[in-house]
């Protein structure tokens, strides 16, 4: 059996949440799963036997979406790898991470491919796509005061301050203290960032 014969692929899981939810709603419909990821799950039944029609919409239903063609479940998955990176890796900053590298060596395939099907079907570039993770992660820090603009652009990776400044007001129009002071602003969720 081919390990994609058993594998849900899943369009907008982005959290811990996300997870529980999707491992919840197909524990109530019986279907027991080996694994559960962003945006993947293993399944102990191939899918011809798993009740697909019942799968897909009960995951509609939470703001999730099956996902079978080959090249959405690419951008899916490089979505995910790099959603992760950016909100959950608080060990140490992003300054080790490799992003080509990183994506090729967890998807399997070569970095421009990744990169040239990443751009035609999302419009974006993934670094571009990189970039608006990261400025989603610098609003959090920002309205939770958790941290220095400085100790925020060491964590995630920026080569100084006024990188992380001006990358900041371009893509979102205002400084980090005016986004900081400015209550009516509010953040994005992560599947919507694009």
């Amino acid at each position: 059996m081919s390990s994609r014969e058993n594998k849900l692929y899943i369009k907008n899981m982005v959290c811990p949440r996300c997870i529980k939810v999707v491992c919840d709603e197909l524990e109530k419909l019986n279907v027991k799963t080996k694994t559960v990821i962003l945006g993947e799950v293993e399944t102990e039944l191939t899918r011809d036997k798993l009740p697909l029609d019942q799968i897909s919409k009960v995951l509609l239903e939470n703001g999730f979406e099956l996902i079978n063609d080959s090249s959405a479940i690419i951008i899916e998955q490089i979505k995910n790898e790099i959603i992760s990176v950016i909100q959950e890796y608080e060990d140490e900053d992003l300054t080790n991470i490799n992003f080509p590298s990183y994506l090729s060596k967890k998807t399997n395939k070569d970095y421009n491919s990744l990169s040239s099907l990443f751009s035609k079907t999302e419009g974006v570039t993934i670094e571009h796509f990189i970039i608006l993770q990261k400025i989603e992660k610098v609003k959090e820090y920002l309205k939770y005061n958790e941290l220095t603009l400085s100790e925020i652009a060491y964590k995630l990776g920026y080569s100084s301050v006024q990188h992380l400044s001006k990358q900041f007001k371009k893509n979102t129009g205002l400084t980090a203290s005016e986004f900081k002071n400015n209550l009516s602003v509010k953040r994005k969720s992560i599947d919507s960032i694009m």
